[in-house]
């Protein structure tokens, strides 16, 4: 593990293995660069890997810098890519790494980009009645403000609640049955610290990033599950036809996290999109 200094003075935490062209691989919400490890040992023969964990993740301390705002974290990205020296970068967000990743596209540009690859995401969470497909198809302004009184008063399980009552029905079976899984969940969500966490919640449900979809000019890969725990299929669609060119998987049975439970043919499938767009 080492580090770079963002612009903030902020210490941020990277994970780097492997050798070749670079890819650049961006967790979700109160996850880490741990969320890659099982595909590491296929990347590294053929590419120089690149794991951060985004600020207020991975045991980070803030001491006082930034919150991990989508902005910020955009930010802290383009400093990473200027602190390796990275250039024609595959980037791969899932779900907040999403986010991130367009909010980089949306500041910054895709000049220092190959190509992208996105995991399980929509570019709007909150609803309304002109758009379905954020969280749930119903998530709407109030819901939110109700998840966030729900994370200040006990935020790892707001965070397994979000996941467990969404549109996963075994997810939900599996929370209320007390699975080994979940105990093991929320044990690693309280061990963090929620401040940061929930200021990052806080700027992700206030994005927008509809109008940059369109303006993707570079290769994009997208990887849904059929059976999200937050978005219908009928999300995935939209941010196909969005994105120019964009390729789109659905991973049946799978939930927000479909490269995790089709890991091989996860693993196939993005390292044929980078040997086919090179």
């Amino acid at each position: 593990m080492t580090h770079f200094l963002a612009d903030d003075g902020a210490k941020i935490h990277v994970q780097i293995s492997g050798e070749g062209s670079p890819v650049i691989m961006l967790h979700g919400w109160t996850s880490s660069h741990q969320e890659w490890f099982p595909f590491l040992s296929a990347l590294n023969a053929r590419h120089r890997v690149y794991r951060w964990d985004a600020r207020g993740h991975g045991g980070h301390h803030l001491d006082g810098k930034t919150p991990p705002t989508a902005e910020r974290m955009a930010r802290d990205l383009a400093n990473l890519i200027a602190h390796f020296g990275i250039d024609k970068a595959t980037v791969v967000g899932h779900s907040m790494g999403a986010l991130t990743l367009w909010q980089y596209i949306r500041d910054f540009g895709t000049g220092k980009l190959a190509r992208a690859c996105f995991i399980d995401q929509s570019p709007k969470l909150l609803t309304d009645d002109a758009w379905p497909h954020g969280i749930y198809g119903n998530f709407d302004q109030q819901k939110s403000q109700e998840m966030m009184s729900w994370l200040h008063y006990d935020f790892a399980e707001a965070v397994l609640k979000l996941t467990a009552f969404g549109l996963n029905a075994r997810a939900r079976e599996k929370y209320l049955a007390g699975a080994s899984g979940w105990e093991k969940s929320r044990m690693a969500l309280r061990a963090q610290n929620p401040g940061p966490l929930i200021d990052c919640w806080a700027s992700l449900t206030a994005a927008d990033y509809r109008d940059v979809l369109a303006t993707i000019d570079i290769p994009s890969m997208l990887i849904y599950g059929g059976e999200s725990n937050f978005y219908g299929l009928e999300t995935a669609r939209y941010v196909a036809n969005q994105i120019p060119n964009a390729l789109l998987h659905i991973y049946e049975g799978t939930d927000h996290s479909p490269h995790q439970w089709q890991r091989e043919r996860f693993m196939r499938d993005l390292l044929a999109f980078i040997d086919e767009t090179a």
